[in-house]
This record gives C-alpha cells, sequence and structure tokens, in this order.
C-alpha cells in the first residue's frame, strides 16, 4: 500500500479490513469512504479548541442533525462482512474526523475558497459563512487538504487497481431545506419543533445516487443494481438518485469521473440505524440495526 494512505492525526482515521486468507501486503480491493465521520460530539468540540473565532452554541446543535450518523459503523460492518465471506480480500476504511459545520470534506474546495452561504435547497457550502478567522480558514483548509490526499491514494490504491469504492453517507429522516447562513440554529429549532417536524418530506430509506444532474451514469451499474435489489429483498425502499444527484460540486462526483463504473455513493436513512432519531444530541448506533442494514450491501459486493 501507498504511504499516504494511512491515519492523520485530527483529520482521518484510516482501517485496514483484510480476510484471513489475504497477503499481509495485499493492495485493497474495496474502499469505504465516510467523509462525514466525524459523528461525536468530542469530534466537533475537539476542532472547537482549535479554533480562534467566535462560533454559537447553536453551532453544535446543527452538527448533531447534519453530520452522517452511523456511516462509520455501516462501512466496519460491511467490510467485515465481506472480507468474512471472501477471506482473499482486503478492505480499506477512509473515516474523515473533520466536522462539516467547520469544513466539508465532500467538497471541492480550492486554495482560495470563500466562506459562504448557501439558500434552501441549494448544497450546503464547502466552508461556511461562521469561519470568517483568517487563521481557522487555514487551519481548516489545511486539514482539509491532508484529508483529500488520503482519500485521493485510496481511490489511486483501491480503483488504480482495479477495485471498487463506496461514499458511504446517511441522511436525517426528512428534508429540511433551511438557509446555511448565521442564522441556521434557529432556524433548525423551529423546522424540528414538533409541530412542524412532520411536514417535511421523509426521504427513501435507501438512495444510490449514480448520476449527475444531466442524467449521465457514473456509479458501477452492476454493482447498482445488485444493491438495489439486495436492499429490496430485505424489506428496504430503495431509489435512485431521489434526493440528490451527483453534484459537480462534490469530490464524490469527482472521484465518479476519474474512475466511471468503479465507484457507488448512497444514502441510508439515519433513523433506520438508531434506537430513535433525536435532534440535537449525540447519538449512538444500535448495533442489530447496522448489520441489518449492512448484509444487503455485502451480499451486492459478493455477488460483482
Amino acid at each position: 500500500m501507498t504511504e499516504a494512505l494511512q491515519s492523520v492525526v485530527g483529520v482521518c482515521h484510516v482501517e485496514i479490513v483484510r480476510g484471513v486468507d489475504a497477503e499481509a501486503n495485499a493492495r485493497p480491493d474495496l474502499l469505504f469512504e465516510v467523509p462525514h465521520g466525524a459523528t461525536l460530539a468530542h469530534h466537533f468540540d475537539d476542532v472547537c479548541k482549535d479554533l480562534r473565532g467566535q462560533y454559537s452554541d447553536g453551532l453544535r446543535d446543527f452538527f448533531f442533525v447534519n453530520t452522517d450518523v452511523g456511516a462509520p459503523e455501516l462501512a466496519q460492518a460491511v467490510a467485515h462482512g465481506v472480507v468474512a465471506a471472501q477471506p482473499t480480500r482486503t478492505a480499506a476504511i477512509v473515516r474523515c474526523l473533520l466536522p462539516r459545520t467547520f469544513i466539508d470534506c465532500n467538497r471541492t474546495i480550492d486554495r482560495d475558497t470563500v466562506a459562504a452561504a448557501s439558500k434552501p435547497g441549494e448544497m450546503t457550502p464547502g466552508l461556511p459563512p461562521w469561519v470568517v478567522d483568517a487563521q481557522d480558514r487555514e487551519l481548516l483548509l489545511e486539514r482539509y487538504f491532508a484529508y483529500r490526499e488520503v482519500v485521493t491514494a485510496g481511490f489511486a490504491e483501491v480503483c488504480g487497481g482495479g477495485g471498487t469504492a463506496l461514499c458511504v453517507h446517511t441522511y436525517a429522516p426528512r428534508s429540511i431545506d433551511v438557509a446555511v447562513d448565521e442564522d441556521i440554529a434557529a432556524a433548525l429549532q423551529a423546522a424540528y419543533a414538533p409541530d412542524r417536524i412532520e411536514t417535511w418530506p421523509l426521504r427513501a430509506e435507501v438512495d444510490l445516487i449514480t448520476h449527475d444532474s444531466d442524467g449521465h451514469e457514473w456509479a458501477d451499474t452492476e454493482l447498482a443494481r445488485r444493491t438495489a435489489h439486495a436492499f429490496e429483498v430485505a424489506g428496504f425502499q430503495a431509489v435512485r438518485n431521489d434526493t440528490y444527484s451527483l453534484h459537480p460540486s462534490t469530490l464524490a462526483f469527482e472521484f465518479a469521473q476519474q474512475y466511471p463504473q468503479q465507484t457507488l455513493c448512497f444514502e441510508l436513512r439515519r433513523d433506520l440505524l438508531l434506537p430513535a432519531f433525536v435532534p440535537f444530541v449525540e447519538l449512538h448506533p444500535d448495533p442489530q440495526a447496522v448489520h441489518r442494514a449492512a448484509q444487503p450491501l455485502v451480499t451486492a459486493i459478493r455477488e460483482c
């Protein structure tokens, strides 16, 4: 493996999962990228301690409802399930540790990117509008590019060798469209109010993100077909490109273009991995629920 595919303190955690019959130094043929893998309170707090600017307490609420709870555990369960079934295989998991509340590691960001807001319905920004301190911006960008270097190495290692990469995401149960601006905390509190929450559209249980806004398919067609079928057999509702398509502002789109027919990006509804979805608090996936959701993916990957 390349030296670049290694954990970076405070940026990402890399786990290599080998089957019992895999060669000790085998190149991974399967990659799981979890770009919104900072899911715990300490991930948010650890970054906050390194920042100089003033950040409202409400951003913590935003963090808890806008991070991919359960995605890291799902990636691990699928990776371990695949190598258990196919013991000669090796998988790599790259879990980002940077909260997207401060910088989104599934966005294509340049060195000269400036903080910006987004309107309701738009893609959330790579660098949000509250990052105005110059030193904070530089620190976050340095960590973003450190993550990007690792994950780029992961795709090159796996997809460059003919393997497959999955971009693992979970999303909130309901599609809540609010502006990502300085009033985000108040807007979310209002959106999640008991008398309003059920007015927002309920999302599909599984959404496979396979094509761009023009309808061009970039994902591994056979893997996507098998994944949708396996989820449906297991009793999940599986759709394609219902909530999102591959957006040009995302790294997932960049990698899908670079490695056509070798990637699959998907969203799984967060409440399916939890005892209950409760906004604005740290949540922990239920292991049995994670196992149930992982099995269709294990089946689909094994059969490809």
